[in-house]
């Protein structure tokens, strides 16, 4: 599994890496589950990432495809050999049809970008929190737009972990139907290094913020706790800079 660590400013990502963060995500938590940096932090963040690392930004939550479309054509980074990931999520939208034509609408506006980076449509867990659709529901919706990629994570981060939210045996379903569909499931949610033995052979990605970080989510991400979160999870599973 690879694992993909938050960071909300450059020395963040620099601890991530040393720490042997295999993507580097770009996300301001003090916004919420998926909240925006600034371009200004983007950018900073994006020049301490090695071309080859991937490199993933999350957008936030959206009901109208006109807003992803802006949100999408505002990301700029500089050009990379490595992928980048644009992570969006769905919260006040219940219907499929409508999630389909928000992921629709982000796949269209990533294509006109230059990096033509990968959209990941985001589920969460707790949706009846978010009001958004079952994570499902969700799966079917992003697979029907075209997505190569899929996160399951929480919306309300209020300590409790995602397996707190959803069952294994479900997980493990929506990560068969993921795979059988041929795109990667990336699995988040105020995720401990307990979690992680119950995830091997579900998820191909791995996403942590507050498990790496001293003092907790609004904390800042140390390379030693990284490092163990790494270490714990070891390798061998496909990543999302497979997929493109």
């Amino acid at each position: 599994m690879r694992l993909l660590v938050s960071v909300r400013a450059g020395d963040e990502a620099a601890a991530a890496l040393a720490g042997g963060a295999d993507i580097i995500d770009a996300k301001e938590p003090g916004r919420g589950s998926l909240g925006p940096v600034s371009p200004e932090v983007l950018l900073a963040i994006a020049a301490g990432v090695p071309g080859p690392v991937p490199l993933s930004v999350a957008l936030g939550d959206f009901t109208e495809p006109d807003a992803v479309r802006l949100a999408v054509a505002g990301v700029k980074l500089p050009g990379r050999p490595a992928p980048a990931y644009l992570k969006l999520g769905f919260a006040g939208e219940r219907s499929e049809a409508g999630v389909s034509s928000l992921v629709a609408a982000a796949i269209d506006a990533a294509a006109a970008m230059a990096a033509r980076p990968i959209v990941v449509p985001v589920a969460y867990a707790d949706h009846e929190n978010a009001g958004s659709a079952a994570p499902e529901g969700v799966l079917r919706a992003a697979l029907a737009a075209g997505a190569l990629a899929f996160l399951l994570d929480t919306c309300v981060k209020d300590g409790r972990g995602l397996l707190e939210w959803i069952a294994l045996e479900r997980l493990r379903e929506l990560s068969a139907n993921a795979r059988s569909a041929g795109i990667l499931l990336a699995i988040a949610g105020s995720l401990d290094i307990a979690a992680l033995d119950h995830l091997v052979g579900i998820a191909d990605v791995i996403g942590v913020r507050g498990a790496v970080c001293r003092g907790g989510r609004e904390g800042s991400v140390e390379a030693a706790l990284v490092r163990r979160m790494r270490n714990r999870l070891g390798g061998g599973l496909t990543s999302l800079s497979a997929v493109g």
